[in-house]
């Protein structure tokens, strides 16, 4: 039954979804600001190289953004395959012919073909799945905590 409202008028899953959507939207935020910084600071084949990785871990935080209940693995296996297809797509030509028309498409697509950069986007999926896991392990510690607490009774609720 959708929407159903359980205990104390709350509806099961929705504010921890929220919750999750939150946390990813804003590690979303960070990994663009962090990308443009590492752009800003470095030309070389480092920068480049990490700017891969990051493009992983931000689609990652995309899809734990639209599915906020995403097993890590499963948010890190997507965002790692979209990486490479869209890499792999680069040896047709065509995000080559939208990057010359737009930044924007120059930036999400690029525009030539770089084998190296599937083992940097494999690099962002790992970091992202790890940090992903580790939030969620972090979370449930947390909430199976204060569920212990919220069952105690206290001497002046007796």
């Amino acid at each position: 039954m959708t929407g159903a409202v359980r205990g104390r008028g709350r509806v099961p899953g929705r504010p921890a979804a929220a919750r999750t959507r939150g946390v990813a939207a804003a590690c979303a935020v960070l990994t663009v600001a962090t990308a443009l910084a590492v752009r800003a600071v470095s030309d070389g084949e480092g920068g480049k190289y990490a700017g891969d990785a990051l493009y992983t871990v931000l689609v990652h935080a995309l899809a734990v953004l639209v599915a906020p209940r995403v097993r890590p693995a499963l948010a890190a296996g997507a965002a790692l395959v979209l990486s490479c297809a869209v890499e792999v797509a680069q040896l047709t030509g065509v995000p080559a012919g939208l990057s010359a028309r737009s930044e924007v498409f120059r930036l999400v697509l690029g525009s030539t073909f770089n084998a190296p950069d599937l083992l940097w986007y494999a690099v962002g999926a790992a970091f992202s799945w790890g940090v992903h896991r580790a939030v969620r392990r972090w979370a449930a510690t947390v909430a199976g905590r204060s569920a212990q607490a919220s069952r105690r009774v206290r001497p002046s609720d007796s």
